[in-house]
Order: C-alpha cells, then sequence, then structure tokens
C-alpha cells in the first residue's frame, strides 16, 4: 500500500528516542534567553549532565544534546553485528517465549542477526509454547520446528536458555512470573520487553531471584513494525525501530552488554538508558493516550461533531481520521508537530482555528493524561489488566470497528487520492493538544526526553497511526498487546467524553484562544528535540504487509488469551 507506506518512517526518528533528561522540579533545569526559545536553539542553554550512564564494554555509547540536557545512547546497525559475539560471549541458547505482537518478530529478527554475525551455529534461538497453542503452526512455518530443537514446550525452553525473551502477554506474565522465575537457570538472564512484570511484583512484594540477570529491551514499535522495517533496511545499514534498554538486576557482570546486544540484533538504530519502573510508567499510559485510546477519542468525537454540524458522513472521516493520519502524520514524522501549525496552516484564519482548537482540547486532555498516569503510577492499571483478563471467558474482548463510522472509513480508503486529502484546522488543533498535554505530563511526571518523544511522538506517527490509515482503528488497536488492546478499549471513551462535554462546549461558546498556552506551544522546548530527532531520521518508508510475522488480520486474532 503505497498510501500508507508513505505515512510513516519508523526507521526515521530514531533518534528522537536519543535525547535529554528532563526534570521540571530540578533546580538545574535547563535555561534559556527568549529569543533562542523563539528560534529552538539549543546554543544559550545550560548543559544538564546525563542521569543515567550506559557501562558498556563491547559497545560505543554517544553523548547527545538536546535543549541543554545530555543522554548517552548506542548506535545500531547492521555494521555493528561483528560485535555480538563479544557482547553475547555468555549466551548459547536463546529462548523467545510467547508468540504475541513482538514475538515472531524479535525472534526472526535475532535469528538473522545472529545467521549475518556467523553465530548461526554458536547460538541457537528457539520458540517456547504451550502444546496445546495454535501459535505452534505459525512458529513452524517461520522455520522454528522441533526436528531442529528450536520449538518446545514453554518450561522445557526456559529451562535450557540462557537468554529467555519473556514475550508472553502481560496478563499471563502476572500469573506465571513464579513458575518462570523457579524454572531459570542460574546465571541466565531474563530479557522483557516491557516492564509491566515489575509493577506485578512491587504489587505483590515479590522479587526477582538474586542470582539472575534481569534486563529490558522494549523497541518503540509494535511488533509488525519491528520485522517490516528490519528486513527493509538491509539496504540502509540497519534501519528500523529504536529502542529503550534497561538492567534491573546484573548478577554475572555482563548484563549490560547482553541487553544491548539484543537491542542490536533488533535492527535498533538507536538505543537508550531508562528504567523497568520508568519505562512501564510511560508506556502503559502512552498507549491509553495519544498512541491508541487518545487518537481513538479524537476521532470519534470529532466525526459525531462534524456530521451533527452538518457535515457529510464521507467528508467527516476524511477531516477526522484521514487528517490525523495523512498530512498530520506525515508532518510530524518529518518535521515535528510544531510544523503542523507552521506550515499545514496556511492562512491566519486556520492558524487562529487551530490555537482555538488547541486552547479548548489542552486542559480537557491532560486531565485525563494525568487521571490515567497515576492510575498507572499507583499499580490500579495493572490490576484491572489482570481483572479484565480473568473476565475473558464470560466477556470476551469485542471488536471496535462496526460503528457507522468505521464502516464509512472502508468506502473512504478505497477511493482515496492521498494527495487530496484535506487539512482541517479544528482536527488539527485537538490532536496537537493531546499530543502535548501528553508529553507535558511525562515530563511533568520526571521522564527523560527519550521516553517522552518515543511514548508521545514516534510511536504515534511511525508505528500506529499508519496502521489506522490502511485499515481502520481495529487494524491499529488489535496489532499490539493484550495491555494495550484493553486499554484502548477503557480510555478511549474518557478523551472521547471530556472533548465533547468541555472542549467542544467551549469552541461553540466562542471562548477564544489562551495566549499563555499558545506561548506555551510555540515555544516548548519539546519541538528542539523532536526537530533535531527528524533531521535525523533514516530514509526508510515503512511499507505494511499481511500475514504472520508482519500485521495480523485482524478477524481471525483469537480475542481470548486461552489456557496458561
Amino acid at each position: 500500500m503505497s498510501a500508507f507506506a508513505s505515512s510513516a518512517q519508523i526507521a526515521n526518528c530514531a533518534a528522537k528516542a536519543s535525547y535529554g533528561r528532563f526534570r521540571k522540579s530540578s533546580k538545574s533545569a535547563a535555561k534559556t534567553s527568549s529569543s533562542s526559545r523563539r528560534g529552538l536553539s539549543v546554543s544559550a542553554m545550560a548543559v544538564k549532565a546525563p542521569e543515567l550512564d550506559i557501562n558498556t564494554k563491547v559497545f560505543t555509547k554517544e553523548m547527545v544534546d538536546v535543549a541543554g540536557e545530555q543522554e548517552y545512547i548506542v548506535r545500531g546497525g547492521r555494521d555493528k553485528f561483528s560485535l555480538l559475539p563479544a557482547a553475547l560471549k555468555s549466551v548459547k541458547s536463546i529462548g523467545v517465549i510467547g508468540w504475541g505482537s513482538q514475538a515472531p518478530a524479535q525472534a526472526q529478527n535475532f535469528r538473522d542477526s545472529l545467521a549475518e554475525a556467523g553465530l548461526a551455529d554458536q547460538i541457537s534461538v528457539s520458540i517456547g509454547l504451550r502444546p496445546d497453542s495454535k501459535s505452534n503452526d505459525e512458529a513452524r512455518k517461520l522455520d522454528f520446528t522441533e526436528e531442529k530443537g528450536t520449538l518446545g514446550e514453554t518450561f522445557d525452553v526456559i529451562a535450557k536458555s540462557d537468554l529467555v525473551m519473556l514475550l508472553i502477554s502481560d496478563a499471563a506474565q502476572a500469573k506465571m512470573y513464579p513458575r518462570i522465575l523457579a524454572a531459570m537457570k542460574p546465571g541466565s538472564t531474563l530479557g522483557l520487553s516491557h516492564g509491566f512484570l515489575l509493577g506485578v511484583m512491587k504489587s505483590d512484594g515479590a522479587e526477582f531471584r538474586n542470582d539472575i540477570n534481569v534486563v529490558l529491551v522494549a523497541p518503540k514499535g509494535m511488533g509488525p513494525s519491528v520485522r517490516r522495517l528490519y528486513e527493509q533496511g538491509k539496504e540502509v545499514n540497519g534501519s528500523g525501530i529504536n529502542a529503550s534498554f534497561a538492567v534491573h538486576q546484573d548478577a554475572t557482570g555482563d548484563a549490560t552488554d547482553i541487553a544491548l546486544g539484543w537491542s542490536i540484533a533488533l535492527g535498533s538504530p538507536f538505543t537508550f538508558a531508562t528504567t523497568l519502573e520508568m519505562e512501564y510508567r510511560s508506556d502503559i499510559f502512552g498507549e491509553r493516550g495519544i498512541l491508541l485510546g487518545g487518537v481513538h477519542g479524537i476521532v470519534e468525537s470529532l466525526y459525531r461533531r462534524y456530521v451533527r454540524n452538518g457535515m457529510s458522513k464521507e467528508q467527516a472521516f476524511k477531516e477526522t481520521v484521514e487528517c490525523i493520519t495523512g498530512p498530520i502524520t506525515k508532518t510530524i514524522s518529518t518535521k515535528g508537530i510544531k510544523a503542523v501549525y507552521d506550515e499545514l496552516m496556511t492562512t491566519p484564519a486556520m492558524k487562529e482555528e487551530f490555537m482555538k482548537a488547541y486552547s479548548a482540547a489542552y486542559a480537557p486532555t491532560k486531565d485525563i493524561h494525568y487521571e490515567c498516569y497515576e492510575e498507572v503510577q499507583s499499580t490500579n492499571e495493572i490490576k484491572s489488566v489482570c481483572m479484565a483478563v480473568e473476565r475473558f471467558n464470560k466477556f470476551p474482548m469485542g471488536k471496535i470497528d462496526g460503528t457507522e463510522m468505521w464502516k464509512v472509513g472502508e468506502k473512504v480508503r478505497a477511493e482515496r487520492v492521498e494527495s487530496e486529502i484535506p487539512v482541517n484546522a479544528t482536527t488539527a488543533g485537538v490532536y496537537c493538544a493531546c499530543m502535548m498535554s501528553q508529553i507535558d505530563t511525562l515530563r511533568e511526571k520526571g521522564h527523560s526526553f527519550s521516553e517522552v518523544c518515543n511514548e508521545s511522538v514516534i510511536e504515534a506517527v511511525d508505528s500506529l497511526n499508519p496502521y489506522m490509515h490502511a485499515r481502520g482503528v481495529a487494524y491499529m488497536v488489535d496489532n499490539c498487546s493484550y495491555t494495550a488492546r484493553l486499554g484502548s478499549r477503557k480510555w478511549a471513551p474518557r478523551f472521547d467524553y471530556n472533548l465533547d462535554q468541555r472542549a467542544y462546549v467551549d469552541l461553540d461558546n466562542n471562548k477564544g484562544i489562551d495566549k499563555e498556552l499558545e506561548s506555551q506551544f510555540l515555544n516548548s522546548t519539546a519541538h528542539i528535540a523532536i526537530k533535531n530527532c527528524c533531521e535525523l531520521r533514516p530514509s526508510v518508508d515503512i511499507s505494511v504487509q499481511f500475514g504472520v510475522g508482519q500485521a495480523r488480520e485482524i478477524e481471525n486474532i483469537d480475542m481470548g488469551l486461552g489456557k496458561k
């Protein structure tokens, strides 16, 4: 789908993930003159040292500086595969446990990278699944088989693996972690791609075994995108999706390099440091916000509003969903959020309409962001996911694209002319308000620019919106994890309601532009990070393919989790 390919560069803004740390309460926060702020210059800013180091013995770490804040990153690429033997010298067997959104992509990428590094006969990549899982057939189709010793029962694979990549659903992790930890070899490494398990264990008062490593490598995109960009990136030295990493526990002294080797083997152009706790807070929160739930609530509420005000249903879909997933997404991906205002709002009237919508939507969306973040931070949201999964037998997860709006969307997509997608200033203002209020929430809660950019910008425009552009909201949401899918269904109505009851009422009452919010938007230091990241983006555009290991056909996705 060429139209889809043109709207997202997942390889791209990879560097967005690499920059700076921000602490609103820090006395050493970056200061800048008003003139440099207006010009988005970093030259006049005080420099803040990195808060997280990367203690690698194998790879080269780099220090990057954005908005006066420094952070270490490790640059990836296929030219770094020659370092994998040193990074993974203690690893002879890798067990990928599960077969959800991430597992097929990560398993294939790791296997391919090991082969390219000359390690195919030295390090094995095996899949661990329940014997009765339907996913065994899918794994066999990708050449993970019992005959080759690369497909086995979950706990048999865990017991023999030096690196256990635990990629089963979050809810399954919450149920099974005591048995999983007990099955691991002393000195082995537990690899997570989400910090959810830490939140569960904190809630349970449990701790990891002290004789294993615990690391995290979290690609900043859904699994099908991780695989697709890795494949496309073969032509440009490993263009792919950047990742965060964390070393929660280092029992053997080489946990950092194992984690970085894993990240580079996945094709991550940049890897930046975080912690398990900050990762799960930002990730679970982000997918309930602008990444999935927020954008769903925005388009549903605006579609109804436009139809109610006399717009045809087809035009309303174009000026909501198509507007966001087309020109707005492309602009943010390549030039940043501020460019939506500077370049897509081509007349003074459009700029005024944008800013009125932005002013009306910022506080109502930030209200929901704050509530959601604090639900995640308290682990209430994690408990909610676990309880929802327990109800699946009685209340399976339903589909979300059966309403009239999404049926209209099928016709609009079939007749789409990409260059004719309209730009609606109100839609742009509401969307950017939700994105910026999420950025501000994360910064105020103490997150690095790396996580801020990833969880509020990169995944939205370079991994998720393109799936909605291709096939609609369910194709975007339901190619994600169960945790994400449940969260989107829960929080999208909250954004919808708050916008309808508060933001659009202010618009109808001609409340006007909030000059303070306008100034904060135009002068936000977040634009510096995003702008610089976009300038460093690789040239590969994602293209969508269907099938195993790629985007999944929604009609065939099992809405339950099955037996554990």
